[in-house]
C-alpha cells in the first residue's frame, strides 16, 4: 500500500522559474511579493492553528507558496486570485507539486473585496498573505461575508498588524482595531523578515491571528456602529462630541447619545471600545 505523498513546497528557484514561465513581473499595484521560503509558509500554517478538519480560504495565492503548505494540513483550500494569469496557472502548479491534494483545492478568479460567495462547504478559516494595499478592507469584507469563519491568520504590513491588534488607549488604535474587534479577538502573532519575499518589499511584515467572537449585544446594526466608528476617527484630535456632530445632526444630539451610552462627551475616539461605539449608535436617531 502506497501512502499519499504530501506537497512539495516552493523555494526561491521554483518561484523564479514559475515567474519566468509566466513572463511575470510582480507589480506594486497588486501588492505582489511572493514568499520564497518554505519555513515561513509552514510557520504561517502552524501559527494559524488549522487542522485536517478545516476548509481554508486563501486570498492572493500568487504562485502557490502558501497554498501548498496549507494543503499539507487542511481538508480543503479555496484560493481567491484576482490576477487571471496567476489564477489560470495555479491548478497546474498544485497538480505538479501536490498531486495527491488536487481534489482538495479550488481556485476562484475574483476580487476578494467584491466577492459575494465562496464555492463548496462553508470555510472555517482564513489564512493569507494579504495584498498590503487592501488588507484591512479585504479582511473586514470576508469576516462579514463568511460568518462560518472561526479563526485565521493573515500576513500584513507590520504597521497594519499593530493597528488590527491594538486595544483602546493605544497610539495605534483606530478604525481597523475597532472593526476587527466587532468580529474577533485579534492578536499579534509574530514578525516576518523582508528576505523571505521576492521581490523583497520595502516594509516589514507582521502576522495577525484572530478567533471569532460574538459581536456586541446591541439594537444598532453593524453598519450603524461602523458609521459611528468612522466619524469618531475621521478627525482623531476632536472630542467625540464634536466628531459625531455631523452624524447626530447637532452637538446637542451627539452629547445626548454619548451621555445615554455612559460615555464622556469630551473623550476621544481612541479610548472607546467596540462596546462603547455600539451603545453610542443605539442612542442616535437613524
Amino acid at each position: 500500500m502506497t501512502t499519499n505523498p504530501g506537497p512539495r513546497l516552493l523555494g526561491p528557484a521554483e518561484v523564479r522559474q514559475l515567474a519566468a514561465e509566466l513572463d511575470l513581473r510582480p507589480t506594486k499595484q497588486r501588492g505582489q511579493n511572493f514568499v520564497i521560503d518554505a519555513n515561513t509558509v509552514r510557520r504561517i500554517v502552524r501559527e494559524s492553528g488549522i487542522t485536517g478538519d478545516d476548509v481554508v480560504v486563501e486570498v492572493g495565492p500568487g504562485l502557490g507558496s502558501l497554498t501548498l503548505a496549507l494543503l499539507e494540513v487542511a481538508r480543503r483550500v479555496i484560493a481567491i486570485e484576482v490576477d487571471p494569469l496567476l489564477a489560470e496557472r495555479l491548478p497546474a502548479t498544485i497538480a505538479s507539486y501536490a498531486p495527491g491534494q488536487v481534489d482538495h483545492f479550488e481556485v476562484v478568479l475574483a476580487d476578494a473585496m467584491r466577492i459575494e460567495e465562496v464555492p463548496g462547504p462553508p470555510p472555517t478559516a482564513l489564512v493569507a498573505n494579504l495584498p498590503y494595499n487592501v488588507s484591512v478592507p479585504v479582511l473586514i469584507h470576508l469576516l462579514t461575508l463568511l460568518p462560518s469563519l472561526e479563526r485565521g491568520l493573515v500576513m500584513v504590513q507590520a504597521e497594519v498588524a499593530d493597528r488590527l491588534a491594538a486595544g483602546p488607549g493605544s497610539k495605534t488604535y483606530g478604525v481597523p482595531s475597532v472593526k476587527a474587534a466587532w468580529f474577533a479577538d485579534v492578536r499579534r502573532a509574530g514578525a516576518i523578515g523582508r528576505n523571505v519575499f521576492w521581490p523583497a518589499p520595502n516594509v516589514d511584515s507582521g502576522l495577525v491571528a484572530w478567533t471569532r467572537t460574538d459581536p456586541p449585544r446591541t439594537t444598532a446594526t453593524r453598519e450603524q456602529v461602523f458609521a459611528v466608528v468612522d466619524a469618531a476617527f475621521a478627525q482623531r484630535r476632536k472630542q467625540v462630541r464634536a466628531a459625531l456632530r455631523g452624524l447626530a445632526g447637532s452637538a446637542e444630539a451627539a452629547t445626548a447619545a454619548l451621555e445615554q451610552a455612559g460615555v464622556d462627551p469630551t473623550a476621544r475616539g481612541e479610548v472607546l471600545s467596540v462596546d462603547d461605539f455600539a451603545r453610542i449608535a443605539e442612542g442616535l436617531t437613524w
